[in-house]
């Protein structure tokens, strides 16, 4: 028997839950419910969700009694999984990307993602906050806020400790037992640094992995959806349900032989003892004290595992300063795109129409300002200037021929090892290629970084390979994740 349900509840996994269920000592109406109460107890101060479901105990019962009349779907049955705000759900929840000027839309269908989450028997519990438009608006404006819905906090020191990335509100929901996973998008760093930030682990698939349609973008080149949780394990049956080719996303058919897999196979933890593991020492030379004991001490764990490390490795481009040349001719277009098929009730139907809004609500709307969608307005969206079409090959050759390829290639390489998202994301970003990021330990004396954030707080430990390594990476990651067990849950008791 589970004798006291709100503390077993906290730190659960996903198997813990199907077990449980199973045995007929839980449901998943009160799995929902024990959630419900949680976001209502902690998540006012949090901020982290921007709604909750008002079908989802409905949604559960009836899983519940599929269950019992026909058994269950999959390790996703009854399972309750809140997704980032900018993933259509065609449900009575909204789809806003954290705009007031979205707050009254709806879906007409479900993205690919919510689709392929309901086929699996899981309960969408809500909507989680994040940066307005994915941190695509300002660039003084903090992670983690949005006209919507405010400023999200990390449940590891509220208004102390910075959360990153445009998916912070999932980063903060799963870290805080809110719900027991949660999907979050990257452009560049959106999952890898808020799960880097709390405690979690997180990835970002190779870009056309898993489908974006339905997904509020910013580029077509670089976005991708990826589950954000608390376990490898966890991570790896969510990104099974979540593969597949999707014929309305052109990307995804160059994975189609790489999808329909169980990604639960590749949980070897002696996969380590064969695994060659670089270190891009360039990378590592701007760390505080702190977090450079952290990723040393991650390194000693990986080779007293036997994983052979290649102590330091050099990338030709890795003194180069990226630009967001790419996204600021692609936001225009696909955000176009995107808007242009809502309901005429909706008052924006491009990003021309959301600066005007903007502009006319300007005390809720511009605290911020928002230099980065004037910018991306300026251009033709059409992306037939040559600027972008030369940033694309650049940026294939400096992060590819010059970059990841090269050194995975020269120094024969299973993966590059970083801390948390410093220098990868964008790295990994241009090509579209997956990173991993694994609790690594915690940073109790951070530095004040530019703008302002504290860098102390938990810090990731992030893999990264080539196109559709995921396999790979999966291996890595858990083999460093059952040698370390760095997870911690945050103390609740300061957040009520």
């Amino acid at each position: 028997m589970l004798e006291n349900k709100q503390e077993w509840i906290v730190e659960a996994t996903i198997s813990d839950m199907q077990e449980a269920m199973e045995q007929g000592l839980i449901s998943s109406e009160e799995l929902t419910q024990l959630y419900l109460e949680r976001i209502k107890l902690y998540d006012t101060k949090l901020r982290s969700i921007l709604e909750v479901n008002p079908d989802a105990i409905e949604i559960a019962k009836s899983l519940d009694i599929e269950r019992r009349e026909h058994g269950s779907r999959g390790k996703l049955h009854g399972i309750p999984i809140v997704l980032k705000d900018n993933i259509d759900t065609s449900d009575r929840m909204h789809t806003s990307a954290g705009s007031l000027a979205l707050a009254d839309s709806y879906a007409a269908e479900d993205s690919y993602v919510a689709a392929k989450l309901r086929a699996a028997g899981a309960v969408l519990l809500g909507k989680a906050n994040m940066t307005e438009w994915a941190n695509f608006m300002s660039t003084t404006m903090w992670a983690g806020y949005s006209s919507r819905g405010g400023l999200v906090l990390n449940p590891y020191g509220p208004g102390e400790i910075f959360i990153g990335g445009s998916s912070s509100g999932s980063g903060t929901a799963v870290a805080a037992n809110l719900c027991a996973a949660a999907i979050g998008t990257e452009t560049s760093g959106s999952i890898i640094s808020p799960a880097s930030q709390t405690c979690l682990v997180g990835i970002k698939p190779t870009v056309g992995l898993v489908s974006r349609r339905g997904i509020i973008p910013i580029t077509y080149t670089q976005d991708s959806p990826g589950p954000m949780t608390r376990t490898v394990e966890d991570a790896a049956i969510i990104l099974s349900a979540l593969t597949g080719v999707d014929e309305r996303d052109e990307k995804t058919l160059a994975s189609k032989e790489h999808v329909n897999q169980d990604y639960t196979d590749y949980l070897d933890a002696n996969f380590l003892k064969q695994a060659r593991i670089g270190i891009p020492r360039h990378y590592y030379k701007e760390l505080d004290p702190d977090r450079l004991e952290i990723i040393e001490a991650a390194i000693q764990v990986m080779k007293e595992q036997g994983a052979v490390i290649i102590d330091p490795v050099d990338l030709p481009s890795q003194d180069t300063s990226w630009k967001s040349v790419v996204l600021h001719y692609e936001f225009k277009k696909y955000l176009n795109d995107y808007l242009g098929k809502l309901d005429p009730s909706i008052p924006v139907h491009s990003l021309a129409d959301v600066i005007d809004f903007n502009n006319k609500h300007a005390d809720k709307m511009l605290k911020y300002g928002q230099n980065l969608l004037l910018k991306c307005e300026a251009t033709s969206g059409t992306l037939a200037e040559q600027e972008y079409q030369d940033s694309i090959q650049q940026n294939l050759e400096l992060a590819g021929r010059q970059g990841i390829d090269y050194v995975l290639r020269e120094y024969r390489l299973d993966a590059i090892m970083f801390l948390g998202d410093e220098d990868c994301n964008d790295l990994a970003a241009q090509l579209g290629y997956p990173s991993i990021t694994v609790p690594g330990g915690y940073a109790k004396d951070g530095v004040i970084a530019p703008g302002g954030y504290n860098t102390k707080g938990p810090q990731g430990i992030t893999f990264v390979g080539g196109a559709f390594s995921e396999p790979t990476l999966f291996k890595i990651a858990y083999g460093y994740e059952q040698a370390t067990r760095c997870r911690k849950a945050p103390d609740m008791d300061r957040i009520c």
